[in-house]
């Protein structure tokens, strides 16, 4: 077909979806580029898709001495010698992971793992690199010979542009970017996520699989495409097409028996069967379709986990502690809330604090009903989760990122602190989770602009048109304010406390305001969403607990 072909089986390759038309690529603006990797301009020309890979994966920024064609030339035979290379052991680093053919032929199939045991002679840095297999198989469709797609690997691997990640090469920024996406999967696939938490002992588990979805089970019409944008647009590509199946998987599914003992089995199913139901184009457009926050707060989400995995000692592969071992029936024990409902608590939580255990700070029934009391056992602890029950045996509560002890900075005034990590929840009569927003109650905030300093009617309310319409001006909706040292402008304002109330902000216009004297609340409630609201709108409290988060 091309001199790009030397690898490639075309009786596998869907030689229909070729074009012969000869193209160019003479662009160099990054918007012109994003749009045509987006809209598919070199997809369907085999040709032109190995000319483009070439000129992107070349003008990667490495490191100075970065192996080249020439020294994979000057290896193989050193290492492979005249063995088959089919019978030799793979390094560890790619964890048994798929070498998954696509449409390469029997030479390509054992160049493929030539090039891995290559790869691991010059890169001895390398400890966790499970899709490493898929890119060189990707790749070797579109080189001209095994030292050629040597060459472009390592520059993918090589990169040292800090503000630009590729490829996760060791077990810590592996584990973190899948606490990364089981975050942004709680946030932005929450019908998928309830699926996940109901259906498996482990999400996180599940949630790890998500770079074997892309890296793996997609077909190469698929991945290619993929491929295609994440040259250009970098790792946040990634996550969302893992969110898009994700989110087309539930879709799909919904309601149908699982088809076999594990939710994990079913994914990758659906992942690598995708074509009967959702063609790449679609799946791109839905990847776009979601309004994820930018490269800077994923890149900050991504080092809090990384900062929590270190802090617990996880940097090396090891089983995961799932929530059943975080939630223990045996360790466990409230009066609100049953081990199963703590656990799904768990569940909506930071991936970061997921592996601490619960651990009771007070409770009404031994602390009594002293607001006091409730400060002085909450602060210094950070994150905290409420829970309440009413008299009516209405269950909510909140998760709070924040130390109580922020209150203070206000003086005597009741001002609002917290992240957009906060949010609030019902547990009976039905669970519910409701999204952050910020509080729109000018007169009871911190002393500021203007506008604060305006009297505003008892009753707070709360406004998605309270949010600063810069987004910059916000903290991202995952960050803890404790990870980062940033301005207080970025704090999102979500809780507050004196010593006559507690007022938590939650999403979707719920708010909980607690009296002094912990035996009566209200609640406020929008209806812009049409949500239930979180309770009674006046209740009385017949427990309350606080609990913290134990390493």
């Amino acid at each position: 077909m091309d001199e790009y072909s030397r690898f490639v089986d075309w009786d596998k390759m869907d030689v229909s979806a070729q074009s012969q038309d000869t193209k160019e690529l003479t662009c160099t603006d990054l918007h012109e580029l994003k749009q045509l990797a987006r809209q598919g301009y070199w997809a369907k020309n085999h040709s032109l898709r190995a000319k483009v890979y070439h000129k992107l994966i070349s003008n990667i920024p490495c490191r100075t001495v970065t192996p080249d064609a020439n020294v994979y030339r000057d290896i193989v035979v050193k290492i492979i010698g005249k063995r088959n290379s089919s019978s030799l052991p793979l390094p560890e680093f790619v964890d048994n992971s798929l070498i998954p053919t696509y449409c390469l032929n029997a030479e390509g199939v054992g160049a493929v793992r030539k090039i891995i045991l290559c790869i691991a002679n010059q890169f001895p840095d390398i400890s966790f690199c499970p899709a490493l297999p898929s890119v060189i198989a990707l790749l070797l469709h579109y080189s001209k010979d095994e030292a050629e797609c040597f060459e472009q690997v390592c520059r993918i691997l090589a990169c040292n542009d800090p503000s630009k990640r590729l490829i996760d090469q060791t077990f810590l920024a592996f584990e973190s970017s899948c606490m990364t996406f089981g975050d942004l999967v709680n946030k932005y696939c929450q019908a998928a996520h309830k699926l996940m938490v109901a259906v498996s002992e482990d999400v996180l588990e599940v949630y790890s699989d998500w770079q074997r979805w892309l890296f793996g089970e997609l077909p190469i019409a698929y991945i290619a495409r993929v491929f295609d944008v994440f040259l250009v647009e970098g790792y946040k590509v990634l996550y969302r097409v893992a969110l898009a199946l994700l989110k087309f998987f539930h879709k799909v599914r919904a309601g149908q028996p699982m088809e076999s003992d594990s939710i994990q089995q079913d994914i990758r199913a659906f992942v690598r069967d995708i074509a009967k139901s959702v063609s790449p184009e679609r799946l791109l457009e839905k990847a776009f379709a979601i309004r994820l926050f930018s490269r800077k707060e994923i890149q900050l989400l991504q080092m809090a986990n990384e900062k929590a995995l270190q802090q617990k000692g996880i940097t090396v592969k090891q089983k995961r502690q799932n929530v059943h071992l975080a939630v223990h029936a045996e360790n466990f024990k409230s009066e609100i809330v049953s081990v199963k409902e703590m656990r799904d608590i768990w569940s909506w939580i930071p991936e970061r604090f997921a592996l601490c255990q619960p651990l009771l700070l007070f409770t009404t029934l031994e602390h009594g009903c002293s607001l006091s009391r409730f400060y002085s056992h909450s602060e210094g602890h950070e994150p905290t989760l409420l829970l309440i029950k009413t008299t009516a045996k209405e269950v909510c509560g909140a998760y709070l990122s924040t130390d109580w002890s922020e209150r203070r900075r206000g003086g005597n005034k009741l001002s609002f602190f917290g992240t957009g990590e906060c949010f609030v929840f019902r547990l009976q009569p039905e669970v519910e989770r409701y999204e952050w927003i910020i509080i729109k109650h000018p007169e009871l905030a911190s002393t500021g602009s203007e506008t604060e300093n305006h009297a505003q009617p008892a009753s707070s309310t709360l406004s998605s048109s309270s949010i600063p319409s810069d987004p910059s001006d916000r903290l991202s909706p995952f960050l803890a304010a404790r990870h980062f040292n940033l301005p207080s402008k970025t704090a999102s304002m979500f809780m507050a406390g004196s010593s006559e109330c507690i007022i938590v902000g939650g999403g979707d216009g719920q708010a909980l305001y607690l009296d002094a004297d912990l035996n009566h609340g209200r609640t406020s409630h929008c209806n812009t969403f049409n949500n239930q609201p979180l309770c009674s709108e006046n209740f009385q409290i017949s427990i309350l607990e606080v609990w913290g988060f134990r390493d």
